[in-house]
């Protein structure tokens, strides 16, 4: 039976508990607030139109504050953390953008807590650093913490729900910040219920429980990085490298933000791996017989009774879609398959006609339809 979720009475109980804090983005005033801001500069697409109001928060009590001054006037509201998932229309938002910029790192032996505007990668690093094990192959990952636990966060065997013991959220239907755990958090693959009623919660902390394995990482699952390591599936290895071979490559797909890069102006991974039922997936094995070959056996992975998972990048590929197709500024990766990508000129627009062209060849080629991954406001595909 799920617990009821407990109840914090004070919007800035958490605030106060952070014993150490990283320094603060010298670019923003506390509680800015700026006017048809242009939110492009804020997403790692570089892409979309204004906000008619742009507010940044940097500590809990002015997320809350921000959060209910836009439901009292009946403002739409948008909240913006590393801008790493998110899609904005050319016309840009109509309301509010809120822009959280907290910052905050406690560890307190294998217990972690973020802040959600913590940067995520740093924060990985940090953990790699105390010797902690459990998300040292999710580096590299752009964004903020407190978008992790909405995603369920997860790369190269491992994801965020592993790891989180709770999270601290403001509850706009209740008026109230509230403290859930796991299992209210109801993650699954890409999922959770921060994304499944997004209008309700605002992610304030995300807490962790790691693992001290005496240094070495958790066992290594994931097939590629387990060939790179030279080790096997389940095998163990010092953190740190751990944590830089999955850095390097996420670098060598584009997926390691560099300004200087044009495959990095993405949101990595554009579509989800595809889950099929059984039957799903037989009718699926059919069509690539017939396309590909009887002897061609896609990529198939255990997701619970039932079902299997396929890469939605092979899907892809093998749909016509090779590394840096498209003529236009808006591309695929000539690194990867799975990541769109905005060349430097592109609008959004562009980029969603990009998507559709995806999603179509994919689905006339193999019966399957894409989802995307990214958040996307004012448009869809």
């Amino acid at each position: 039976m799920t617990r009821p979720v407990r109840r914090v009475t004070s919007a800035a109980h958490h605030s106060g508990t952070v014993r150490e804090l990283s320094a603060p983005d010298r670019t923003l005033e506390r509680v800015q607030e700026l006017h048809e801001a242009p939110l492009a500069p804020l997403t790692t697409f570089r892409l979309g139109g204004p906000a008619a109001r742009l507010i940044t928060a940097t500590t809990d009590a002015e997320v809350i504050e921000a959060v209910r001054a836009a439901d009292a006037d009946g403002t739409p509201l948008l909240i913006i953390g590393g801008g790493s998932n998110l899609i904005v229309s050319d016309k840009g938002f109509s309301g509010t953008a809120l822009r959280i910029a907290t910052r905050g790192v406690e560890l307190d032996g294998r217990k972690l807590e973020l802040a959600a505007g913590e940067v995520w990668t740093d924060a990985v690093a940090r953990t790699v650093e105390a010797g902690l094990a459990g998300i040292e192959c999710l580096a590299g990952i752009p964004g903020s913490a407190g978008a992790t636990p909405i995603q369920n966060v997860g790369a190269y065997g491992q994801e965020v729900s592993s790891t989180i013991t709770e999270v601290i959220a403001y509850d706009r239907r209740a008026g109230e910040t509230v403290t859930l755990s796991n299992a209210e958090c109801a993650f699954s693959y890409r999922h959770s219920r921060f994304k499944s009623d997004p209008e309700r919660y605002v992610v304030l902390r995300v807490r962790f429980e790691l693992e001290d394995a005496g240094g070495l990482s958790a066992p290594i699952a994931y097939p590629e990085t387990a060939r790179v390591l030279g080790v096997g599936a389940g095998d163990r290895v010092p953190l740190e490298q751990a944590r830089e071979t999955v850095l390097k490559l996420r670098a060598g797909k584009g997926m390691v933000l560099d300004p200087e890069d044009h495959d990095t102006w993405s949101a990595g991974s554009f579509f989800t791996n595809p889950i099929l039922t059984t039957g799903e997936y037989e009718a699926f094995l059919e069509r690539v017989h017939e396309r590909l070959g009887g002897d061609v056996a896609p990529p198939a992975f255990p997701a619970g009774e039932g079902f299997t998972k396929t890469s939605a990048a092979w899907l892809i590929d093998k749909a016509g879609f090779t590394k840096g197709y498209g003529t236009g500024p808006a591309r695929i990766s000539t690194k990867h398959t799975l990541a769109l990508t905005n060349r430097g000129t592109a609008t959004t627009e562009d980029l969603l006609a990009l998507a559709r062209e995806v999603v179509t060849g994919v689905r006339e080629a193999f019966g399957i339809t894409l989802v995307n991954e990214p958040v996307m406001v004012g448009v869809t595909l």
